[in-house]
């Protein structure tokens, strides 16, 4: 056998002891694991899984070892991802320290920082939230206001922040603030702060959904540690804008599976019934799900070029722009078939008439609405893209 075959046989029969059945199904919603001091648990087996795979530094496989990571090469790390899909398996932990701050720790932070943050991100020990947009500051993120002034060894820092997803669950948070305002760009830099210390206030925000992951973000002369500094004093943008590239990726990659999903013509033929072939009755909704899953294709095929490319240190970073926007589209086009497809079932808010999953669906498109807003708006990204991808003119 090739070493690659080896490894292989190695990572399936490693999967098949360590992941627990229950892991192997269609995710619920109470079932999504962010990991962190507060987590609860509906089914146990999500936290051994979780365990299980950050034990073994497989939540961030191809992270350095000597920071928690399971030090795959990229060919490995395709292994890993197709023996989860074969069985079904869930991803065992969702985490805005995988997707975005430790992809930007490893490149700017020092070898102090990396060891004390890393490994808690990959095992899921803390859950991080993202301060970066102000009242004042939501497209031009540039003009931020949230102030940090150096009192000896500690930076005290005063402002709002707004949109911080999940804050009111969070442990740390990862926060550009303003240390020069003598300047823009070259006066942000980039901390991390516990969300339990003293003057931090947290606001939820009620959404059309009905849920509240955004919320208000307060801070009130909060003492945090200089040392909490990750890069340079005043080239935290440098950082925010490589951070930024991972949340557009990841936001871009809606089409990603939580776990083996039922596919979209099948959901459809049991509200719309089939006709004698055995296919969706609904000759128009036949042909929009094909023109989906087409688009879908030719994204999923993009999104894994970029992605092959960034981690060999190639390709342009604002590539993620262009996958953060058509993405974007992609999720609100899905979510508008959904209600289509379920009829009067696609209007459920609550009640008996309806189950869980027609809820979600209803709730889910109405969410979908922000796709084009958060991580940076389309029109903001568009503009990225026309004048880094493509090289128009700015004026």
């Amino acid at each position: 056998m090739s070493e690659i075959e080896t490894f292989r046989a190695e990572t399936r029969a490693w999967l098949e002891e360590n992941c627990p059945a229950s892991m192997r199904t269609p995710i619920t919603a109470d079932e999504v694991v962010w990991g962190g001091r507060n987590e609860t648990y509906t089914n146990p087996d999500c936290k051994l899984w979780l365990d299980n795979m950050g034990a073994k530094g497989w939540t961030a496989p191809t992270w350095p070892t000597q920071y928690g990571g399971g030090g795959l090469s990229a060919e490995q790390n395709r292994v890993l991802e197709s023996e989860m899909r074969r069985i079904g398996a869930r991803s065992p932990l969702n985490s805005f320290g995988l997707w975005m701050l430790g992809p930007v720790l490893l490149e700017f932070a020092n070898e102090e920082q990396k060891l004390e943050h890393l490994p808690k991100i990959v095992r899921g020990e803390i859950r991080w939230c993202q301060g970066y947009s102000e009242p004042g500051a939501g497209s031009d993120l540039a003009g931020l206001q949230t102030k940090a002034v150096r009192d000896g060894d500690e930076y005290v820092i005063n402002g709002q922040k707004v949109w911080t997803s999940y804050a009111n669950h969070a442990d740390w948070i990862f926060c550009l603030v303003r240390t020069d305002t003598s300047v823009k760009h070259n006066g942000i830099s980039f901390i991390l702060f516990d969300m339990q210390s003293e003057g931090v206030t947290v606001k939820p925000i009620q959404l059309i959904s009905g849920d509240s992951p955004f919320c208000e973000t307060f801070f009130d002369d909060v003492r945090v540690p200089a040392r909490n500094q990750v890069g340079e004093l005043n080239k935290g943008w440098t950082i925010a804008k490589r951070l930024l590239q991972h949340e557009r990726t990841n936001i871009g990659d809606f089409g990603t599976a939580q776990g083996p999903q039922t596919p979209m013509h099948e959901q459809a033929k049991k509200y719309l019934g089939e006709d004698a072939q055995g296919r969706l009755d609904d000759t128009a909704m036949r042909q929009e799900i094909a023109k989906y899953q087409v688009r879908q294709k030719a994204y999923g095929l993009t999104y894994a070029r970029v992605g092959e490319e960034l981690k060999a240190g190639q390709g342009d970073g604002a590539a993620s722009s262009i996958l953060k926007a058509v993405g974007a589209e992609l999720n609100k086009h899905r979510s508008e078939m959904m209600i289509d497809m379920l009829g009067t079932q696609g209007i459920g808010w609550e009640g008996e008439g309806f189950n869980d999953w027609e809820i979600m669906q209803t709730r889910g498109w109405l969410r979908a609405k922000a796709n084009s807003i958060e991580g940076g708006t389309t029109e903001i990204n568009k503009n990225v893209v026309a004048k880094n991808v493509l090289g128009l003119p700015t004026k």
